[in-house]
């Protein structure tokens, strides 16, 4: 049995028409008694009564009018302040809901595919480095160490778009007998970690070893004596244009056992880059994913830091190397992982989103504009905010259920950083030693630990960091709508997949 409810709504707009209506008859009624009253030559004995009749109508429907226009305000309030509320409530709970729904389609990778293209391109690299070793260089030229270092995002299970992408240090060492000094380039103050390699000015091996310092090192005027002194550095464009041949090499030798499942290619791209293409012929590689490997070679700085070389266009002409510490982030990020919540942290989770916003705000801008946004807010500044603001966080902070509220802390963290025109680098920072835990901090080379505070957007303008900044806050608040617009230049490559060994498992 439906009960039937008085809509409040229809019924005071239909009174007052009713009570308009006859107010409107009652006025047509009077107008014509007073018409044939004054034809007949008489008069109605009482029109008082009939004129508070009128009066007592209009009253009517004045107060029905307005008591429907206070009705209908006062369910818009409400509507209008229980969507308010509804929105303070769920305002949170939505974000949550859309970031996780994005995350699942479009940034999560399928750990079993990352898993096998890891896989086959450590065996191959590793068959590459062993032949390329010597037990003794030969005093003339380089020569692989025999090892190499898993670099990168794929490596530090942070890795967004595709698994199609890897990067490896590949050790080199020097000849017998020659030792360079590694100095910190002063002509950069508070910019990134550049520095020189440079041979002991009292040292008498480069007399008789002409043919290693004429394939490998230029002269160059010192920085620290007089003008007329000069020291010969080792140039890293002599060492790439060593490299790539001497990996060509390897790679014909290791070729034949990797022949039948991907073919294989050495190229030398942009900025001297030795890229390695697999392009898989079998399922041996999930899916068929054609993958590059960059080489990059490295020459070991202390403990477990490397020299790689490095470009910087304010200085032409110079020989910098740039400082990695890929050991020391591997072991910060195991060091922060036994002290996350074991279960359902969102650590890995921020850092991924982080790069999703930043490739989202930047999708609808011209080349140049984008180089510029992508340089700024580069992978490894968005690693060394995240990394900062994982040292300062409780670690309950950090569990799954506060994921937007820890993305939120990331971007105004970078925000704030943009508007300040400051990155700190985290291991050469003026507070490194007070973030990093013990067991890091004492590792880091010498070099490192006197180095002076760095600034990785020392390069960069304060207005372009501005803007920056003021597109990263348009893009956080406007998230939902540039997710509706998608990421038609993506491949589909990680995201959805269908390897027939992942229905097996």
């Amino acid at each position: 049995m439906s009960v039937y409810t008085l809509n409040l709504r229809v019924f005071w707009p239909l009174l007052t028409c009713v009570l308009a209506a006859l107010l409107l008859l009652h006025h047509l009624a009077l107008r014509d008694a007073e018409t044939s009253a004054a034809e007949d030559g008489c008069r109605d004995p009482d029109p008082g009564a009939l004129s508070l009749l009128k009066y007592v109508l209009a009253f009517a429907l004045c107060y029905f009018f307005i008591r429907h226009c206070a009705s209908r305000s006062g369910d818009e309030g409400k509507r209008a302040g229980l969507g308010r509320t509804l929105l303070l409530e769920g305002h949170g709970r939505a974000r949550r809901e859309l970031l996780e729904e994005y995350y699942e389609r479009e940034v999560r990778l399928s750990p079993h595919v990352l898993g096998h293209s890891k896989a086959h391109v450590a065996k191959l690299v590793s068959e590459l480095v062993k032949v390329g070793r010597t037990d003794g260089p030969p005093e003339s030229s380089l020569a692989f160490r025999g090892d190499h270092v898993q670099i990168g995002s794929s490596y530090e299970e942070h890795k967004v778009g595709s698994p199609d992408c890897f990067d490896i240090l590949v050790p080199l060492r020097l000849p017998r007998g020659l030792v360079l000094d590694t100095v910190v380039f002063g002509k950069t103050p508070g910019g990134p970690p550049l520095c020189t390699m440079e041979t002991p000015r009292r040292s008498d091996w480069t007399r008789k070893h002409r043919t290693f310092c004429d394939g490998f090192l230029r002269q160059h005027a010192s920085s620290s004596s007089s003008a007329s002194a000069a020291v010969q550095r080792l140039s890293p464009d002599c060492v790439l244009r060593w490299f790539y041949p001497a990996a060509q090499r390897c790679l014909a030798a290791v070729r034949y056992p990797f022949d039948q499942r991907c073919a294989l290619s050495l190229s030398l791209g942009e900025e001297q880059r030795v890229q390695l293409r697999l392009t898989p012929r079998s399922d041996y590689v999930c899916c068929h994913i054609s993958m590059g490997v960059r080489l990059i070679p490295a020459f070991p700085l202390g403990d477990s830091a490397f020299l790689v070389p490095a470009t910087d266009p304010r200085h032409p002409g110079e020989d910098l190397w740039a400082v990695y510490f890929p050991k020391q982030e591997q072991r910060l990020l195991g060091w922060l992982k036994g002290r996350l919540p074991s279960s359902g942290s969102c650590h890995l989770k921020v850092l991924q989103l982080a790069k999703e916003v930043r490739d989202l705000g930047g999708q609808t801008l011209d080349n140049q504009a984008r180089a510029e946004w992508k340089g700024v807010l580069s992978s490894y500044a968005l690693k060394t905010a995240w990394l900062r603001l994982l040292l300062a966080t409780p670690a309950e902070a950090w569990e799954e259920r506060h994921l937007v509220e820890r993305l939120e802390d990331l971007l105004r963290g970078l925000r704030d950083g943009l508007q300040g025109c400051v990155m700190r680098h985290l291991f050469l920072g003026g507070d490194a030693g007070a973030l990093l835990p013990d067991s890091v901090a004492l590792a880091l080379p010498k070099l490192v630990k006197d180095a002076a505070p760095s600034n990785l957007w020392e390069g960069s303008s304060q207005a372009s960091l501005e803007l920056v900044a003021a597109r990263l806050s348009y893009t956080w608040a406007h998230l939902h709508r540039l997710i509706r617009l998608g990421r038609p230049q993506r491949s589909s490559l990680g995201r959805g997949l269908h390897c027939k060994h992942i229905e097996a498992e």
